[in-house]
């Protein structure tokens, strides 16, 4: 089976969030099982800077764009498990940010990604990569599938293609200016409300909703959630109309990364057979956040996360005072809203001596907190899939979350009587609903046959690229036999 994968962003050679983790991990497990699978993206000014060994296959190409022929060139990178492709046109991307300066979106984001969607499906035909199904993600990708509709999907090269549409984030949407259309040779007749016209825009995600062969999210929660006024942002009705072709995978985690046993960020490694090793991370997490145990035994608790609003981080600045009021210590790495790291930043004035903070991501930290806590807290008001609580369930950190999306998905509530269950989970997004979970779980921290079960229970938990790749191939064949 051959699939080409859109994508704006992909690891390891770009990243601002998790889409760039699936479009780098779910392609090479696609191919362990057997896909041939081609990677597209654009060629940022990022990526150039680190000299990655390429190789030029297309020196100069042209594509109808603003009424007349457009060049692009492409480079093939090789060196790893699958191809990856990168489309250069430093007009649209030699640029110092992806998608926009600290000020605000590059105002050209609708011709800049029209650009790639259409210079993707070009360099397809012409290295002769005939794909089965076209795999875009996100608005940044969906209008390869308006130019399959209108054109390309026409000639005898891309007949047989099915595609795949996957939505990481109802809230992006790419909406642009209806001469986006003219500028990329797309007919005037596609603004209208049956087509891509929403709200007096054009939307490229509706493009990939409403022409892809089927259209997939990243948590089957989260699928059914987006049919919803409160999470489909505007394009709930639309979703409902295509609900047979709707479906929901949840996101893997690499355990090569990912792992406790082999992890050269901790202290000291340990396993679920042999959870020894977890006490001398909890002291080491401590010490890199310069604090102290409160007392002995006391349970420590991480975040991982943007610091903002849709992750819920407003109502742990609530509830601070009811989480230190247990003897527990926080410690939180993230960066985001202004308002709200300026709170956390007073907060840890006022308790030094129980929260721990870094402002910023760092990778090395973020593994040490999934090691050295006890719990994980993700109060998110919504997580398509979210990937925070994957990681703490293989390090042994029993994750509090908010039961949406993804989140839903993959945790279930711990069970006493019965020794089932990997978490605690809360349905309203407030502090009071949090605060409850979040001592449901100290009263069975106290209990330390219980969790220590529950903490096996975690451990062992499969959220494998491994397994999502399988789900994927099996849609890919109910597409294909549709």
């Amino acid at each position: 089976m051959n699939v080409a994968f859109l994508a704006s962003e992909v690891v390891p050679f770009v990243k601002t969030g998790g889409l760039a983790d699936v479009a780098g991990s779910l392609p090479r497990f696609l191919k362990e099982q057997g896909a041939d699978v081609r990677v597209l993206l654009p060629f940022y000014k990022s990526v150039k800077a680190k000299d990655y060994p390429l190789k030029k296959v297309v020196e100069s190409s042209l594509i109808s764009w603003r009424g007349a022929l457009s060049p692009f060139s492409a480079w093939e990178y090789s060196a790893g498990s699958f191809p990856v492709y990168f489309i250069e046109r430093d007009e649209y991307f030699d640029r110092d940010f992806l998608y926009g300066t600290p000020d605000g979106d590059y105002p050209d984001n609708g011709e800049r990604f029209a650009f790639f969607a259409k210079a993707s499906l070009e360099l397809i035909q012409q290295i002769g990569f005939k794909a089965d199904i076209l795999h875009g993600h996100d608005w940044q990708a969906a209008m390869a599938f308006a130019f399959l509709r209108n054109g390309y999907g026409d000639g005898p090269f891309f007949k047989a293609t099915k595609s795949l549409m996957t939505i990481h984030n109802m809230a992006y949407q790419g909406l642009f200016e209806k001469e986006i259309l003219q500028t990329a040779g797309l007919p005037g007749s596609l603004f209208r409300p049956e087509d891509l016209e929403f709200f007096g825009k054009v939307n490229f995600l509706k493009a990939g909703i409403l022409y892809a062969s089927a259209v997939s999210t990243v948590s089957p929660r989260y699928s059914q959630e987006i049919q919803t006024p409160e999470f489909g942002c505007g394009l709930e009705g639309l979703l409902r109309t295509r609900n047979e072709r709707l479906f929901g995978i949840l996101n893997g985690v690499d355990y090569s990364a990912w792992n406790p046993e082999i992890d050269p960020a901790l202290a000291e490694n340990y396993s679920r057979r042999s959870l020894e090793g977890k006490a001398a991370c909890k002291q080491d997490l401590l010490q890199a956040f310069g604090l102290r145990p409160a007392k002995p035994g006391a349970p420590l608790i991480g975040i991982v996360s943007r610091l903002a609003g849709q992750k819920g981080i407003d109502l742990i600045v609530e509830g601070l005072e009811g989480i230190f009021d247990s003897g527990a210590q926080l410690v939180i790495l993230g960066t985001g809203e202004n308002k709200i790291e300026k709170q956390l930043l007073e907060a840890r004035k006022k308790y030094p001596r129980s929260l721990g903070l870094k402002i910023g991501f760092d990778e090395f930290i973020s593994h040490k907190i999934m090691a050295g806590c006890d719990l994980f807290l993700i109060p998110s008001r919504y997580e398509p899939c979210g990937l925070t609580q994957m990681y703490s369930l293989r390090y042994g950190t029993i994750p509090v979350v908010r039961a949406t999306g993804g989140l839903d998905d993959s945790i279930q509530e711990f069970d006493p009587a019965h020794r089932s269950g990997n978490g605690f989970k809360f349905g309203p997004p407030t502090t009071a609903a949090l605060l409850d979970s979040f001592r449901k779980a100290l009263v069975l921290y106290e209990n330390k046959d219980l969790w220590s079960r529950l903490i096996r229970n975690a451990m062992a938990a499969d959220f494998s690229w491994e397994r999502a790749a399988r789900y994927y191939l099996e849609l890919y064949r109910v597409i294909l036999s549709s």
